[in-house]
Protein backbone atom coordinates (compact mmCIF):
# COMPACT_ATOMS: atom_id res chain seq x y z
CA UNK A 1 0.00 0.00 0.00
CA UNK A 2 1.56 3.27 -1.16
CA UNK A 3 1.89 5.93 1.54
CA UNK A 4 -0.05 9.14 0.82
CA UNK A 5 1.82 12.28 -0.19
CA UNK A 6 0.85 14.53 2.68
CA UNK A 7 2.57 17.47 1.00
CA UNK A 8 -0.23 17.38 -1.57
CA UNK A 9 -3.10 16.49 0.79
CA UNK A 10 -2.54 19.00 3.58
CA UNK A 11 -2.79 22.74 2.98
CA UNK A 12 -0.42 25.40 4.24
CA UNK A 13 -2.61 26.23 7.25
CA UNK A 14 -2.54 22.63 8.47
CA UNK A 15 1.20 22.39 7.89
CA UNK A 16 1.69 25.58 9.91
CA UNK A 17 -0.33 24.03 12.72
CA UNK A 18 1.73 20.83 12.55
CA UNK A 19 5.00 22.75 12.68
CA UNK A 20 3.92 24.68 15.75
CA UNK A 21 2.52 21.59 17.47
CA UNK A 22 5.73 19.65 16.83
CA UNK A 23 7.80 22.47 18.30
CA UNK A 24 6.29 21.43 21.64
CA UNK A 25 5.35 17.77 21.12
CA UNK A 26 7.88 16.19 18.73
CA UNK A 27 7.02 13.37 16.31
CA UNK A 28 9.03 10.89 18.41
CA UNK A 29 7.36 11.90 21.68
CA UNK A 30 6.04 8.38 22.29
CA UNK A 31 9.65 7.32 22.92
CA UNK A 32 10.07 9.85 25.74
CA UNK A 33 9.43 9.16 29.40
CA UNK A 34 5.85 9.54 30.59
CA UNK A 35 6.80 12.64 32.54
CA UNK A 36 8.41 14.21 29.46
CA UNK A 37 5.46 13.34 27.25
CA UNK A 38 3.09 14.98 29.69
CA UNK A 39 5.29 18.05 29.99
CA UNK A 40 5.45 18.43 26.20
CA UNK A 41 1.74 17.77 25.77
CA UNK A 42 0.77 20.27 28.46
CA UNK A 43 3.00 22.92 26.91
CA UNK A 44 1.46 22.29 23.50
CA UNK A 45 -2.09 22.51 24.82
CA UNK A 46 -1.30 25.71 26.71
CA UNK A 47 0.23 27.26 23.58
CA UNK A 48 -2.95 26.64 21.59
CA UNK A 49 -5.41 27.56 24.37
CA UNK A 50 -7.81 30.21 23.02
CA UNK A 51 -9.15 31.33 26.37
CA UNK A 52 -12.74 30.99 27.55
CA UNK A 53 -15.50 32.93 25.83
CA UNK A 54 -17.05 35.74 27.83
CA UNK A 55 -19.88 34.67 30.08
CA UNK A 56 -18.76 31.09 30.67
CA UNK A 57 -18.57 30.24 34.37
CA UNK A 58 -16.64 27.26 35.73
CA UNK A 59 -16.55 25.17 38.89
CA UNK A 60 -14.03 22.45 39.71
CA UNK A 61 -15.97 19.81 41.62
CA UNK A 62 -16.13 16.01 41.82
CA UNK A 63 -18.86 13.80 40.41
CA UNK A 64 -18.90 10.17 41.42
CA UNK A 65 -15.65 10.81 43.28
CA UNK A 66 -13.88 11.92 40.07
CA UNK A 67 -12.46 15.40 39.61
CA UNK A 68 -14.44 17.35 37.00
CA UNK A 69 -14.90 20.88 35.71
CA UNK A 70 -18.39 22.25 35.09
CA UNK A 71 -19.03 24.97 32.49
CA UNK A 72 -22.24 27.00 32.31
CA UNK A 73 -23.53 30.15 30.65
CA UNK A 74 -27.02 29.75 32.15
CA UNK A 75 -29.23 27.11 33.69
CA UNK A 76 -29.65 24.25 31.22
CA UNK A 77 -31.69 21.07 30.95
CA UNK A 78 -29.00 19.46 28.78
CA UNK A 79 -25.58 18.36 30.01
CA UNK A 80 -22.66 17.39 27.79
CA UNK A 81 -20.18 15.02 29.45
CA UNK A 82 -16.78 15.49 27.80
CA UNK A 83 -13.83 13.08 27.97
CA UNK A 84 -10.50 14.57 26.87
CA UNK A 85 -7.95 12.97 24.56
CA UNK A 86 -4.29 12.23 25.18
CA UNK A 87 -3.75 8.52 24.53
CA UNK A 88 -5.04 7.61 28.01
CA UNK A 89 -1.67 8.78 29.35
CA UNK A 90 -1.87 12.58 28.92
CA UNK A 91 -4.40 15.37 29.28
CA UNK A 92 -6.40 16.86 32.12
CA UNK A 93 -8.91 19.58 32.90
CA UNK A 94 -6.60 22.22 31.39
CA UNK A 95 -5.73 20.47 28.12
CA UNK A 96 -9.25 20.77 26.67
CA UNK A 97 -10.51 23.66 28.78
CA UNK A 98 -11.11 26.04 25.87
CA UNK A 99 -12.79 23.33 23.77
CA UNK A 100 -15.28 22.61 26.54
CA UNK A 101 -15.85 26.31 27.23
CA UNK A 102 -16.58 27.01 23.56
CA UNK A 103 -19.00 24.08 23.29
CA UNK A 104 -20.77 25.43 26.36
CA UNK A 105 -20.95 29.01 25.07
CA UNK A 106 -22.05 28.07 21.55
CA UNK A 107 -24.72 25.54 22.56
CA UNK A 108 -25.89 27.05 25.84
CA UNK A 109 -25.63 23.58 27.37
CA UNK A 110 -23.92 22.66 30.61
CA UNK A 111 -20.60 20.92 29.89
CA UNK A 112 -18.77 18.75 32.41
CA UNK A 113 -15.20 17.74 31.64
CA UNK A 114 -13.97 14.55 33.34
CA UNK A 115 -10.44 14.26 34.75
CA UNK A 116 -10.13 10.47 34.68
CA UNK A 117 -7.00 8.76 35.98
CA UNK A 118 -4.23 8.08 33.47
CA UNK A 119 -1.99 5.17 32.52
CA UNK A 120 0.51 3.82 33.31
CA UNK A 121 -0.17 4.68 36.96
CA UNK A 122 -3.77 3.51 36.46
CA UNK A 123 -4.21 0.69 33.95
CA UNK A 124 -7.39 -0.66 32.40
CA UNK A 125 -10.11 -0.73 33.61
CA UNK A 126 -9.24 2.17 35.89
CA UNK A 127 -9.78 4.99 33.39
CA UNK A 128 -13.08 3.45 32.27
CA UNK A 129 -14.22 3.08 35.88
CA UNK A 130 -13.54 6.79 36.43
CA UNK A 131 -15.39 7.69 33.23
CA UNK A 132 -18.38 5.62 34.30
CA UNK A 133 -18.37 6.84 37.91
CA UNK A 134 -18.34 10.46 36.74
CA UNK A 135 -21.15 9.72 34.28
CA UNK A 136 -23.31 8.22 37.03
CA UNK A 137 -22.59 11.14 39.36
CA UNK A 138 -23.43 13.69 36.68
CA UNK A 139 -26.73 12.09 35.61
CA UNK A 140 -27.74 11.91 39.26
CA UNK A 141 -26.97 15.61 39.75
CA UNK A 142 -29.39 16.86 37.06
CA UNK A 143 -32.67 15.48 35.78
CA UNK A 144 -32.39 16.54 32.13
CA UNK A 145 -30.89 14.70 29.18
CA UNK A 146 -27.18 14.14 28.71
CA UNK A 147 -24.93 13.72 25.70
CA UNK A 148 -21.50 12.13 25.82
CA UNK A 149 -18.60 13.43 23.77
CA UNK A 150 -14.86 13.08 23.57
CA UNK A 151 -11.85 13.19 21.31
CA UNK A 152 -9.32 10.43 20.64
CA UNK A 153 -8.92 8.45 23.89
CA UNK A 154 -11.86 10.45 25.22
CA UNK A 155 -13.96 9.25 22.29
CA UNK A 156 -13.11 5.72 23.34
CA UNK A 157 -14.33 6.42 26.88
CA UNK A 158 -17.50 8.20 25.75
CA UNK A 159 -18.48 5.25 23.56
CA UNK A 160 -17.51 2.71 26.20
CA UNK A 161 -19.76 4.46 28.73
CA UNK A 162 -22.64 4.59 26.24
CA UNK A 163 -22.30 0.85 25.57
CA UNK A 164 -22.10 -0.02 29.26
CA UNK A 165 -24.99 2.25 30.31
CA UNK A 166 -27.57 0.44 28.16
CA UNK A 167 -30.03 -1.33 30.41
CA UNK A 168 -27.89 -0.68 33.48
CA UNK A 169 -28.11 3.03 34.26
CA UNK A 170 -31.26 5.15 34.29
CA UNK A 171 -30.13 8.00 32.07
CA UNK A 172 -31.55 9.79 29.06
CA UNK A 173 -28.59 9.82 26.67
CA UNK A 174 -29.52 12.11 23.78
CA UNK A 175 -26.52 11.09 21.70
CA UNK A 176 -22.79 10.71 21.44
CA UNK A 177 -20.29 12.80 19.48
CA UNK A 178 -17.03 10.96 18.93
CA UNK A 179 -14.17 13.06 17.57
CA UNK A 180 -11.34 11.11 15.87
CA UNK A 181 -12.03 8.35 18.42
CA UNK A 182 -9.81 5.36 19.19
CA UNK A 183 -12.44 2.63 19.22
CA UNK A 184 -10.24 -0.47 19.03
CA UNK A 185 -10.24 -1.19 15.31
CA UNK A 186 -8.02 -3.70 13.53
CA UNK A 187 -4.53 -2.20 13.30
CA UNK A 188 -3.66 -4.56 10.44
CA UNK A 189 -5.97 -2.96 7.90
CA UNK A 190 -7.61 0.22 6.61
CA UNK A 191 -6.35 3.60 7.76
CA UNK A 192 -4.03 1.96 10.28
CA UNK A 193 -1.99 0.83 7.26
CA UNK A 194 -2.71 3.65 4.81
CA UNK A 195 -1.94 6.39 7.34
CA UNK A 196 0.51 4.47 9.52
CA UNK A 197 3.00 7.35 9.29
CA UNK A 198 0.56 10.26 9.35
CA UNK A 199 1.64 13.54 10.94
CA UNK A 200 0.55 14.03 14.57
CA UNK A 201 -0.27 10.35 15.21
CA UNK A 202 1.19 7.13 13.84
CA UNK A 203 0.03 3.55 14.17
CA UNK A 204 3.20 2.86 16.16
CA UNK A 205 2.20 5.60 18.60
CA UNK A 206 -1.19 3.92 19.03
CA UNK A 207 0.49 0.61 19.78
CA UNK A 208 2.56 2.27 22.52
CA UNK A 209 -0.49 3.89 24.09
CA UNK A 210 -2.45 0.63 23.98
CA UNK A 211 0.36 -1.28 25.70
CA UNK A 212 0.56 1.31 28.46
CA UNK A 213 -3.19 1.22 28.99
CA UNK A 214 -3.19 -2.57 29.19
CA UNK A 215 -0.36 -2.58 31.72
CA UNK A 216 0.79 -5.91 30.31
CA UNK A 217 -2.55 -7.60 30.91
CA UNK A 218 -4.54 -9.53 28.33
CA UNK A 219 -7.92 -7.98 27.57
CA UNK A 220 -10.84 -10.16 26.55
CA UNK A 221 -11.46 -9.67 22.84
CA UNK A 222 -15.11 -8.69 23.30
CA UNK A 223 -14.59 -6.27 26.18
CA UNK A 224 -16.31 -3.10 24.96
CA UNK A 225 -15.04 -1.19 28.00
CA UNK A 226 -11.60 -1.36 26.37
CA UNK A 227 -12.56 -1.34 22.68
CA UNK A 228 -16.17 -0.42 21.85
CA UNK A 229 -15.78 -1.73 18.29
CA UNK A 230 -15.34 -5.23 19.69
CA UNK A 231 -18.76 -5.30 21.31
CA UNK A 232 -21.04 -8.07 20.08
CA UNK A 233 -24.13 -5.87 20.44
CA UNK A 234 -24.58 -2.44 18.85
CA UNK A 235 -28.33 -2.20 19.38
CA UNK A 236 -30.05 0.47 21.48
CA UNK A 237 -27.13 2.89 21.37
CA UNK A 238 -27.89 6.61 21.31
CA UNK A 239 -27.75 8.50 17.99
CA UNK A 240 -24.10 8.76 17.11
CA UNK A 241 -22.01 11.31 15.22
CA UNK A 242 -18.47 10.27 14.34
CA UNK A 243 -16.07 12.90 13.02
CA UNK A 244 -12.62 11.74 11.98
CA UNK A 245 -9.59 13.19 10.20
CA UNK A 246 -8.67 11.93 6.74
CA UNK A 247 -4.94 11.71 7.52
CA UNK A 248 -5.20 9.71 10.73
CA UNK A 249 -4.69 6.00 11.49
CA UNK A 250 -7.96 6.10 13.45
CA UNK A 251 -10.17 7.17 10.53
CA UNK A 252 -11.33 3.61 9.82
CA UNK A 253 -12.65 3.27 13.37
CA UNK A 254 -15.28 5.90 12.60
CA UNK A 255 -16.44 4.13 9.47
CA UNK A 256 -16.54 0.70 11.12
CA UNK A 257 -18.45 1.99 14.15
CA UNK A 258 -21.00 3.78 11.99
CA UNK A 259 -21.56 0.63 9.96
CA UNK A 260 -22.01 -1.48 13.11
CA UNK A 261 -24.59 0.92 14.57
CA UNK A 262 -26.53 1.12 11.32
CA UNK A 263 -26.47 -2.66 10.90
CA UNK A 264 -28.04 -2.96 14.37
CA UNK A 265 -30.86 -0.60 13.38
CA UNK A 266 -29.47 2.48 15.09
CA UNK A 267 -28.74 6.04 13.97
CA UNK A 268 -25.20 7.01 13.06
CA UNK A 269 -23.36 9.33 10.70
CA UNK A 270 -19.64 9.39 9.90
CA UNK A 271 -17.84 12.48 8.57
CA UNK A 272 -14.22 11.98 7.51
CA UNK A 273 -12.77 15.47 7.37
CA UNK A 274 -10.64 15.92 4.24
CA UNK A 275 -7.17 17.37 4.64
CA UNK A 276 -7.03 17.20 8.43
CA UNK A 277 -4.87 15.32 10.92
CA UNK A 278 -5.37 13.85 14.36
CA UNK A 279 -5.68 16.46 17.09
CA UNK A 280 -6.93 19.20 14.77
CA UNK A 281 -9.24 20.69 17.42
CA UNK A 282 -6.20 22.69 18.49
CA UNK A 283 -5.88 24.07 14.94
CA UNK A 284 -9.35 25.58 14.76
CA UNK A 285 -8.09 29.16 15.17
CA UNK A 286 -5.50 28.93 12.37
CA UNK A 287 -7.04 26.42 9.94
CA UNK A 288 -10.26 27.10 8.05
CA UNK A 289 -10.81 23.37 7.63
CA UNK A 290 -10.38 22.73 11.35
CA UNK A 291 -12.69 25.64 12.20
CA UNK A 292 -15.37 24.31 9.82
CA UNK A 293 -15.11 20.87 11.40
CA UNK A 294 -15.45 22.33 14.88
CA UNK A 295 -18.57 24.13 13.66
CA UNK A 296 -19.97 20.74 12.62
CA UNK A 297 -19.10 19.29 16.01
CA UNK A 298 -20.95 22.08 17.78
CA UNK A 299 -23.95 21.72 15.45
CA UNK A 300 -24.01 17.97 16.15
CA UNK A 301 -23.86 18.45 19.92
CA UNK A 302 -26.57 21.11 19.82
CA UNK A 303 -28.86 19.07 17.58
CA UNK A 304 -28.53 15.86 19.56
CA UNK A 305 -29.28 17.75 22.76
CA UNK A 306 -32.55 18.93 21.21
CA UNK A 307 -33.41 15.41 20.09
CA UNK A 308 -32.97 16.16 16.39
CA UNK A 309 -31.97 13.63 13.71
CA UNK A 310 -30.29 13.89 11.33
CA UNK A 311 -28.01 16.57 12.69
CA UNK A 312 -25.42 16.39 9.90
CA UNK A 313 -25.55 15.16 6.31
CA UNK A 314 -23.86 11.81 5.63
Amino acid sequence: MRAPDYRQILDHEVWAYIARAESFFPPDAAALSIAEQRRCYNQMCAAFHRGRPEGVRTWDEPYGGVACRRYEVADADITVIYYHGGGHIMGDLESHDDVCAEICQRTGYRVVSVDYRLAPETVFPGCFEDALAAFVGIVQAWSGVVAVAGDSAGGNLAAAVAHHARGRIDARIAGQVLIYPALGGDMAQGSYLLHAQAPQLSTADMEVYERLRRGGADIAHGDARFAPLRDADFSHLPPTVLITAECDPLASDGEAYRDAVLAAGGKAVWINEAGLVHGYLRAREKSQKAAASFDRIVIAVAGLGRGEWPVLPD
